[in-house]
């Protein structure tokens, strides 16, 4: 099929450039080898189309009907491919975005109504779950994961980082007080992950010294986010990441506290697709979106 569309547009190409000698140049052919596609093309079709002489090359009657035909296929063919060309430069379709729970809610939808206005061509189709998605099975575009990434499979194009701290509301912290050394944490009420016991596990950098405490309290639940309404709430402390807090401590709903010894456990954020090559605009366009609105981080204080 594709030797017989070349051999269409070779058809038209001579005859528009009036000669197969004219063609030649244009088509990386010699002139015999010109002459060798028409015999074959005539031979295949069952008709002449030009009629030769040492001096003029002039058309057939079917010859003048299959260049109408021919010259209309060349067009419709090249009208496809630079439709699909300008298609592909520009972002449009669906969507499909996955990413944590925290990182979507309080970065990412904040910024959907600006890159909606700025791609009405594209539609979103959000899922914002701290469940580990398989994005192949799933068919998700793209992943905005936080943390080191444990399939080098996928492309990751890095965005930005975020690091945990400690924080509670100023009513929680008038009525019970502010501890000042990681020790006294025990005696505080802290809010704690229910099925990820190792983030209910605080690290802190003491004389120089890591050092983690395992911390309690009265409630517990499943997502980061649940527990920054908790916090926000004056239920008790929790060590949050900055982009799920940044905005709250700006707006006093929160304050950092045991700042001097924090851990430096900063963690990427990486925009994680599937396919290497030919990425589609749409997914382009959002991650560029993005790594522009995070330089600097919002987050960061």
């Amino acid at each position: 099929m594709m030797d017989r569309i070349g051999d269409l547009a070779a058809f038209v190409k001579i005859v528009e450039a009036n000669g197969f000698s004219a063609a030649a140049p244009q088509l990386s052919l010699t002139p015999s080898a010109v002459s060798k596609l028409i015999t074959r093309l005539e031979e295949r079709l069952g008709v002449r189309l030009f009629n030769r002489t040492t001096r003029q090359l002039g058309l057939t009657e079917d010859g003048e009907a299959f260049y109408r035909d021919a010259a209309r296929i060349v067009r419709e063919i090249d009208e496809a491919e630079t439709a699909i060309g300008k298609r592909g430069k520009s972002a449009r379709g669906v969507l499909k975005i996955t990413t944590s729970l925290a990182f979507g809610t309080h970065q990412i939808l904040p910024l959907v109504p600006e890159f909606l206005a700025e791609h009405p061509g594209v539609e979103l189709d959000l899922s914002f779950t701290d469940r580990v998605v398989d994005m192949v099975q799933e068919g998700f575009d793209v992943a905005f994961r936080i943390g080191r990434l444990a399939d080098s499979s996928f492309v990751a194009r890095k965005i930005g980082e975020d690091r945990r701290i400690v924080v509670a509301a100023p009513a929680y912290l008038e009525k019970h007080g502010t501890p000042t050394e990681p020790d006294e944490l025990a005696n505080h009420n802290c809010v704690c992950f229910r099925d990820r016991l190792y983030m209910n596990r605080w690290p802190f950098r003491i004389a120089g010294q890591m050092r983690e405490f395992t911390v309690h309290g009265n409630c517990r639940a499943d997502d980061g986010d649940t527990i920054y309404q908790l916090v926000v709430e004056g239920v008790g402390i929790a060590r949050l990441t900055r982009l799920t807090v940044a905005l709250a401590i700006r707006d006093g709903q929160l304050k950092q506290i045991l700042e001097d010894f924090a851990a430096d456990d900063a963690v990427p954020i990486h925009a994680v697709y599937p396919h290497r090559r030919l990425l589609s605009p749409k997914v382009t366009a959002f991650v560029d979106f993005l790594s522009q609105k995070f330089d600097p981080p919002p987050w960061e204080m």
